[in-house]
């Protein structure tokens, strides 16, 4: 992967993981798929691999993309499941010829079609964003506490009250943001900031 080309985020839910391609929504945002080739990165590190990707194929991930966000983020505030974006999944989950095969570990593996195109890829993706909406899965959707991120994010912690999407990013940007405040705060009144103040939350 091309050092001028931002890092993915890789999550242990594909679908999540799959929205995590475009981060910062509600910031400066930043695109982690801008080309076709580094769809088929993502893909690849994802055991998706793909022989090749046209512009009009990113163009459709990139719709299901914005379509997974948009119905986990409903599915995370307890709204209605916007239509357009139910149809766009159900569309590329009919549309993709993968099937899940057991592997000698035990595992599941999914096997694209025989072109092993974008299309496959796309189907496994919203067979997972399906499977995660509905509710089918150990665990919760949630929006990031990030205010520059809301990215949506499935939480499998023991107690479900995981805060971001992300601890290395997200998290520690606000743990940061939190102990400068403190810093400040306590140099206005003259005191030694609270070293504690930054692992709190």
């Amino acid at each position: 992967m091309r050092a001028e080309l931002p890092d993915f985020r890789l999550g242990s839910v594909l679908a999540t993981s799959f929205t995590a391609t475009l981060t910062e929504r509600q910031g400066d945002s930043v695109e982690r798929i801008p080309t076709p080739q580094r769809l088929v990165d993502w893909f690849a590190v994802n055991d998706l691999a793909v022989d090749s990707c046209t512009t009009a194929q990113l163009d459709l991930a990139r719709e299901l993309r914005e379509s997974v966000h948009a119905a986990a983020t409903a599915a995370a505030t307890q709204q209605a499941l916007p239509a357009p974006a139910v149809r766009v999944i159900n569309d590329r989950s009919r549309a993709g010829r993968a099937a899940a095969v057991l592997t000698p570990g035990r595992t599941r593996r999914w096997e694209l079609g025989p072109a092993s195109c974008v299309e496959d890829a796309l189907g496994v993706i919203a067979a997972d964003a399906i499977s995660v909406i509905a509710g089918e899965r150990d665990g919760r959707l949630a929006l990031c506490a990030s205010p520059t991120c809301r990215a949506a994010f499935f939480d499998t912690s023991r107690s479900r009250t995981r805060r971001w999407c992300d601890m290395n990013t997200c998290g520690n940007r606000q743990k940061k943001a939190r102990f400068r405040a403190n810093q400040r705060l306590s140099d206005a009144a003259g005191r030694s900031p609270d070293p504690r103040a930054a692992g709190r939350g």
